[in-house]
């Protein structure tokens, strides 16, 4: 059988749990069962991100922001969101106790670091306001790509810090859980949003190829929520460079954003429209984006799938 090479693009500088079920999907061989010879790889930050390089058309599939992914349509470039990755924000806002920071307002006056993209600062202020806060108070602090941890926190370099994942980043700390604050952004004011989408570019062109992968990625995802064992010893061979209990607290934690009721793969309106408006209320996007024209038309998820 000739396979049809596919090549996918993940949303990180390196794999993590989030892609676990396509590397699921990949390890037992339902690609090549489906007749598709899938090459799941990483973007060359020094070349753009995922959303770059599926314009420039190097890859058929990535895994992007959704904010990044409304932005480019905006600007009229030949990308588009098919199907959804989670039905949750990722972010959190970090400190460490004993700083004064108890809730939101309390960054009013302190430093945080953050990567000050328009997108990131909006989110601080919008979260600081909310609260009933100063976001003028906020003392930003540009830590670029790194982020820093409530290691950092508590060595005094800042005092706080957005953008970290709850299901990642934050896991990796080394101060005990009881001198730590975590604060996930959809539980503390955020609009609700995907945290990422799954979408394709120019070089792919066949929707029959497009529904076959998805259809096995659903499933893919569906055996990295049920087994998390087996899903944990194809992660090892993927990222062997971080401990396993990490990777199997992660995993516990993401495995439920993916999922909408039984149904993978669906991008939704509830959580796409509020979202959209924020993004224009802040100026991220044009006042009159209707996001309907990043997405393809039929993104109700491929279906529920057996247990």
């Amino acid at each position: 059988m000739t396979l049809t090479h596919v090549r996918v693009m993940l949303e990180y500088f390196h794999p993590w749990t989030n892609a676990a079920g396509l590397y699921v999907a990949s390890r037992q061989g339902w690609y090549r069962e489906a007749g598709l010879d899938v090459e799941l790889t990483v973007f060359d930050s020094l070349r753009g991100d995922t959303l770059e390089h599926l314009v420039r058309g190097e890859v058929h599939l990535g895994v992007f922001p959704t904010n990044r992914l409304l932005v480019r349509s905006a600007a009229g470039q030949p990308v588009t969101g098919v199907a959804s990755i989670n039905h949750r924000g990722m972010e959190t806002i970090q400190s460490v106790v004993g700083r004064g920071i108890e809730r939101p307002r309390d960054l009013a006056g302190k430093r945080l670091a953050l990567n000050p993209t328009p997108r990131g600062v909006a989110m601080v202020r919008h979260l600081v306001a909310a609260d009933g806060g100063d976001p003028d108070a906020v003392e930003l602090v540009d830590s670029g790509y790194r982020e820093l941890s409530v290691d950092d926190i508590a060595d005094g370099v800042v005092d706080a810090t957005f953008g970290g994942y709850w299901a990642w980043d934050a896991l990796f700390a080394q101060l005990p859980g009881e001198q730590r604050i975590v604060w996930p952004v959809d539980e503390i004011g955020a609009p609700p949003y995907h945290s990422y989408l799954l979408g394709t570019g120019p070089a792919l062109t066949d929707p029959g190829l497009l529904r076959t992968f998805l259809e096995v990625t659903a499933r893919g995802y569906r055996s990295a929520t049920d087994d998390p064992a087996g899903t944990l010893e194809v992660m090892d061979r993927v990222i062997p460079y971080f401990p396993r209990g990490i990777l199997a607290r992660s995993l516990e934690l993401i495995a439920p954003t993916w999922w909408h009721g039984d149904t993978w793969g669906s991008i939704r309106e509830e959580l796409m429209t509020p979202y959209t408006s924020w993004l224009a209320g802040n100026g991220i996007l044009p006042a009159d984006f209707d996001w309907r024209q990043a997405i393809a038309a039929d993104t109700a998820g491929v279906g529920a799938l057996p247990r």
